[in-house]
């Protein structure tokens, strides 16, 4: 017999030894999550329900894998036969083997991104529709997985996420329409219709629907609070025959709205499940009582949320340090020195991170730390100046300065429509394997050659190179950069890419860092240097790559932990975000970030508000 007791805290206890009925257990930052529901599965196996009747749902299939070995480890290999993955996942298992129900082959093909964009890119074509400004791929593969996730009608999701082109919402739903027939066609699913169509099995097919009700005692679901909608009614649906259902998470951890979770599920299951057994984990591990004592206080006056208090399990330490500051530059250089200075007292580098509320808030300190020499991973992505949106900048920047710069030539031609790598390398050999943007009979050449389609946006691109040296802009590269964004650039990223306003954020904290070099010239050798020291970091053996402080998001972050942290940009505007500020609801999620934040350290904290 396993001594439950022994192992567990009190409430840890409670919750994996409940009995049979609904279970929400809210489970508070670092205190435990995964250890009670690994506790769970191994009371569940030894109380005599058979393995294969539990299933285990979880976001990643790295998690299901983790917390089914540990329950192995606990009650001795007898987990094996336990269904367990993500949502999607356990949908495909259903699909394999009923989805001629549904009209499908049983090896009906899963399209990955790419295969999904270019299906998208084939139906745009067949409908003939005004390609120059219609949405890319990614930007409408987006909208419809929005849709997808909400249960929202298309045209809703669509709203003003593209007001700025000149495009009928009724042509994006007829691209929406030919996908979904394509696909069909295809006998092929893309992610999303994988949870919509295990979900649509299931209630269209009572037989199929009641076998998996009754097969399935107990259902176990980790992280609740990012659930979207079609996950929540898929556990729901699961779970209706037995109600043995047990959700774990904490709706102040409920930060992922912007894609598609839904925090009403959480807050709504007591009134879905009358009666419900709630079980709070409160006794936090990780972080000193100091730490604590901040994030209680910052998400304490929340509305809609169940009532939690951290307690701490640890001895006190020093309070966390709020360091207000002159400026993004001041601030960089702060978290330098700081980082010199926890080094020297035994902290190592990859025992530190840096969070943020959003990407381009780490410009400066990308920079300051290459400087410095200091090694640096990102964890939220690649670098700012290695992401596509910013790489259109530098090569505008670029073909200014640099006449055999072919690379960025081609970069910025190949943001005309209609303009391909073909075509591009036509125009550099008529030019002579050169483009001085300071030589106007070149530039005028170049007008000429560019096709009719295209013509009118290099027109405005064109023009902007003649102002770079007409009005020597080199000395004021934050002006050349603002007016290629406004003139050119905003309206490509809205069709281009997805999240524009976030990316075109990233393009205006360009423009404030170029001012700090002497000019242009020097800002683009300067990126150049940043880019290959980050290149030189990457080929370096594991055991040295380990010892890198980290830069993450806050959104990346999530279930992370250091022993040092700095949250950078803790001003208003910047964390929480200008976006948010004033709108319903979202100033309660900026709060719930910023607990998110606070509550990955463990020992010391750093809150830098320049």
């Amino acid at each position: 017999m396993i001594p439950f007791e022994q192992l567990l805290n009190p409430e840890q206890h409670a919750a994996a030894t409940a009995g049979d009925g609904p279970l929400l257990v809210l489970a508070a930052a670092g205190t435990g999550k995964t250890r009670t529901l690994v506790y769970r599965v191994a009371y569940l196996v030894e109380r005599g329900n058979p393995a294969d009747s539990l299933l285990l749902l979880t976001f990643t299939n790295r998690a299901a894998r983790e917390m089914i070995t540990r329950a192995e480890e606990v009650v001795s290999g007898v987990t094996g036969g336990i269904w367990s993955g993500t949502f999607h996942h356990v949908c495909n298992r259903f699909l394999r083997r009923y989805a001629d129900r549904l009209g499908f082959r049983h090896d009906f093909t899963i399209l990955d991104r790419d295969d999904s964009g270019s299906l998208i890119d084939e139906c745009v074509k067949t409908l003939k529709l005004n390609r120059k400004d219609f949405p890319k791929r990614e930007v409408l593969s987006s909208l419809f997985g929005s849709a997808a996730n909400r249960c929202l009608p298309l045209t809703d999701v669509i709203g003003t996420s593209l007001d700025e082109l000149p495009v009928e919402p009724g042509e994006i739903v007829r691209v929406h329409a030919a996908y979904e027939q394509r696909k069909q066609q295809l006998g092929a699913m893309d992610f999303d219709d994988l949870l919509l169509n295990g979900l649509r099995l299931l209630r269209e097919h009572a037989d199929i629907c009641q076998g998996y009700q009754q097969r399935f005692r107990h259902i176990l679901v980790d992280e609740y609070q990012d659930t979207n909608l079609p996950q929540a009614q898929l556990v729901d649906l699961l779970g209706a025959h037995h109600r043995n259902v047990m959700v774990v998470g904490d709706d102040f951890q409920s930060i992922y709205g912007w894609r598609g979770a839904d925090f009403r599920n959480i807050m709504e299951f007591p009134k879905r499940y009358p009666g419900c057994n709630i079980v709070k984990l409160e006794r936090n591990y990780r972080s000193v009582p100091e730490i604590l004592e901040v994030a209680n206080a910052c998400i304490a006056g929340n509305p809609e949320q169940f009532q939690k208090t951290l307690r701490p399990t640890r001895p006190a330490r020093a309070k966390p340090r709020v360091l207000y500051l002159r400026d993004g530059d001041d601030q960089a250089k702060t978290v330098v020195r700081l980082v010199h200075r926890y080094l020297q007292d035994g902290f190592r580098l990859n025992q530190m991170a840096v969070l943020y509320r959003a990407h381009f808030h780490s410009i400066e300190l990308q920079m300051e730390l290459s400087r410095a020499g200091l090694p640096h991973t990102i964890t939220s992505g690649v670098g700012v100046f290695e992401q596509a949106h910013v790489k259109d900048v530098l090569a505008f920047l670029r073909v200014c300065c640099r006449p055999d710069d072919r690379l960025a030539f081609g970069r910025l031609l190949g943001m005309l429509y209609g303009v391909g790598p073909k075509a591009v390398e036509t125009y550099w050999e008529k030019l002579g394997g050169r483009f001085d943007s300071q030589n106007e009979a070149q530039r005028a050449a170049l007008c000429v050659m560019v096709k009719p389609a295209a013509r009118a946006e290099w027109q405005v691109v064109d023009q902007l190179l003649g102002d770079f040296h007409r009005e020597n802009l080199a000395r004021n590269g934050g002006e050349i950069i603002a007016r290629f964004f406004d003139r050119f650039l905003h309206a490509y990223l809205q069709r281009a890419y997805e999240n524009a306003d976030k990316r075109a954020d990233d393009v205006q904290e360009v423009a404030v860092q170029i001012m700090q070099s002497p000019d242009v010239p020097a800002f683009l050798s300067e990126v150049a240097l940043l880019t290959n020291v980050d290149h030189t970091y990457a080929k370096q053996g594991a055991e040295e790559v380990a010892e890198k402080l980290q830069l993450c998001t806050v959104h990346q972050a999530k279930g992370m932990e250091w022993p040092v942290l700095f949250v950078i940009w803790v001003t208003e505007g910047m964390f929480p975000s200008s976006r948010t500020l004033g709108e319903a609801g979202d100033d309660a999620e900026e709060r719930r970030l910023f607990y998110v934040a606070v509550t990955r350290a463990k020992d010391e904290l750093c809150l830098c508000a320049p």
